[in-house]
């Protein structure tokens, strides 16, 4: 049996270099004392914001400047635990950084108390007399949309400073998943031991041709899920409750106006992408199931049978180093600037592709304003590792464009827009590769490629944002969210959208243990915001060419100066409208009809 990796055992080769944030932990601990230090001193701006433009400009600056500085030190802790998070060094870091932005935060809350209670027109002036001013309207507007929701200045104050205590049930969840729990190891029907962890069911096992392989770790795996269902319940609930009193202390109607407020998006913006994509989809994705148990000859397709490959004889392992040319190929109507960041992040050790023990599962780029991004993936030698690569970089690309040319204020665009520069890069890759081959074998590859993104996006994280949209209501009903009350959402949620296509299982009403996004407020639905504008996007790539490649560039480099709907208006997509949702689910349609063709 394969034995996996303690951190120090991986090739350094295959580890991101996070010295390019800090020389030393030393060195970042000096920072983390001179961050502390600062954010004390900005005492001295407290109760003079309505002495003048000038003052309040200098305020600015000093608090843009700290947080800057605040996010580079935490974000080099984040990655050290997310890359051991069962190192007791990065335990503690990771703790250090908590504290640190809650002091920060404290520090800083007095800004907002005062600039809220500013008479009317206050700010305004302000804007009107001081140049350096200009740079912050976009944030101090919608600073004083908030004025309905403003609580005392004392009370904005505890809540800041309790910043990590309000984040614990993410850490809690983040620690539990990575550090504690234990898998059985389990035999296939060849007799062959497999090891058992997150990162390797949800990377490798759970897409396994080896259905016995696949079946068998899943019941390992949802045995343990199992085991602690109660305590990652009473964790999420927390979670749940601490935005729901929030959400009443601020005189919201309900959780979801208090979490969209901030994206720019309205509620029919957020009903509109989960109710046409759930209902219109779900006759589509029965379909491709169906044609998946007929191609497998599987007696019944199981939730854990959902990502089978369709055709495992024709899956050709990839290197880190043949994806990263394909990708490379596929991005270059990007132009020369994107390129260059593509190629540092491939070959400048911005990427951690490892696995070993205590690593975070799944995907992520994190990008420190001032410096380049980091992505964290388990590769996994096939296709799917490199489309989730070429997501990634999607990410890095767009904020390290916008970075480059917007200041910090404004340089990170709404959550609603955030995912389609990461989905068209996959779009892009999947053109490519096509157009490279006439081979039908490998056309319908490519398109079971696409398919994954699509069920990522529309199906995965649709349906988190299904679910959560049911947690938040029941809530707010006053209904305990128990382990039972979250698996009977969730079985229902799975149900309604499968029918009869597939064999639910108790575990399947555990998914909802297995991802962390519930922890991030309403941000799983914008998956599939994101990738509904990049595929209306990437038609109008093909059907007009430079130009629309031109205006996407120049909607990355915006970053959060214009609002989600501007952004994706400039692209060309008017998501105020239900049919561009409608035709990116339709173009699933078409991928199934062409893959049932070719199948």
């Amino acid at each position: 049996m394969a034995k996996r990796l303690q951190r120090h055992e991986v090739a350094q080769a295959l580890t991101w270099e996070l010295s390019d944030l800090f020389g030393s932990e030393e060195e970042w601990e000096k920072e983390v004392q001179a961050i502390q230090a600062d954010a004390a001193a900005m005492e001295s701006f407290k109760g003079t914001l309505g002495n003048g433009a000038a003052r309040l400009a200098d305020c600015l600056e000093a608090q843009e400047s700290l947080l800057v500085r605040a996010l580079r030190a935490g974000t080099y802790a984040r990655l050290r635990f997310s890359e051991d998070s069962g190192n007791p060094r990065n335990q503690a870091m990771s703790a250090k950084a908590g504290d640190l932005s809650s002091s920060v935060g404290a520090a800083l809350s007095f800004i907002r108390s005062e600039l809220l209670a500013l008479p009317e027109g206050t700010v305004e002036a302000c804007l009107r007399e001081e140049p350096r001013l200009a740079d912050f309207a976009r944030t101090l507007g919608e600073l004083l949309e908030q004025r309905p929701h403003k609580l005392s200045a004392e009370t904005e104050a505890v809540l800041a400073s309790l910043g990590e205590v309000m984040g614990a049930p993410y850490t809690i969840y983040q620690r539990s998943k990575l550090s504690d729990m234990q898998f059985d190891s389990v035999v296939d029907d060849k007799g062959t031991a497999y090891p058992v962890s997150f990162a390797l069911f949800e990377t490798d096992y759970e897409f396994s041709a080896n259905t016995s392989l696949r079946r068998a770790s899943y019941e390992s795996f949802t045995r343990t899920l199992e085991q602690y269902q109660n305590t990652f319940a009473a964790v999420y609930g927390t979670e749940v409750k601490k935005q729901v009193v929030l959400s009443r202390l601020r005189g919201y109607s309900s959780v979801t106006e208090m979490l969209l407020q901030p994206q720019q998006v309205t509620t029919e913006m957020y009903r509109n992408i989960l109710d046409v994509i759930r209902t219109e989809l779900a006759p589509h994705m029965r379909r491709l199931m169906r044609l998946k148990k007929r191609v497998l000859g599987l007696e019944e397709l199981r939730f854990c049978d959902l990502k089978a490959p369709f055709d495992a004889d024709f899956n050709p392992e990839v290197t880190i180093e043949e994806a990263g040319a394909t990708i490379l190929e596929a991005l270059r109507p990007m132009g020369a600037d994107y390129i260059e960041l593509m190629e540092q992040a491939l070959t400048k050790r911005w990427i951690d592709y490892a696995d070993n023990v205590g690593k975070s599962t799944g995907a992520f780029c994190s990008s420190p304003y001032g410096a380049h991004s980091y992505i964290l993936i388990t590769w996994a030698n096939n296709m799917r590792s490199a489309f989730t690569l070429a997501h990634e970089l999607g990410h890095a690309g767009h904020l390290m464009l916008a970075g480059r040319h917007q200041r910090y204020t404004n340089y990170r665009p709404s959550m609603y827009f955030i995912e389609a520069p990461s989905t068209m890069n996959e779009l892009l890759l999947a053109e490519h590769i096509l157009k490279q081959s006439g081979d039908a074998r490998m056309k319908r590859w490519v398109i079971l490629q696409l398919l994954q993104t699509y069920y990522h996006n529309f199906v995965t994280h649709l349906l988190e944002g299904d679910m959560q949209s049911r947690v938040y209501a029941a809530a707010e009903a006053g209904e305990a969210l128990t382990a039972r009350k979250l698996r009977e959402l969730k079985a229902a949620v799975l149900s309604e959208f499968w029918g009869d296509a597939v064999v639910l299982d108790e575990g399947a009403s555990l998914t909802w243990m297995r991802q962390p996004h519930y922890y991030m407020g309403l941000y799983p639905y914008t998956y599939a915001a994101g990738l509904t504008a990049s595929t209306a996007v990437a038609q109008l790539m093909k059907e007009e060419g430079q130009p629309v490649v031109d205006r996407w560039l120049e909607v990355l480099k915006a970053g959060g100066t214009m609002t989600p709907l501007e952004l994706m208006k400039h692209a060309g997509v008017d998501m105020t409208d239900r049919a561009p949702i409608s035709s990116a689910v339709a173009y699933v349609g078409s991928l199934i009809d062409e893959l049932e063709k070719l199948v």
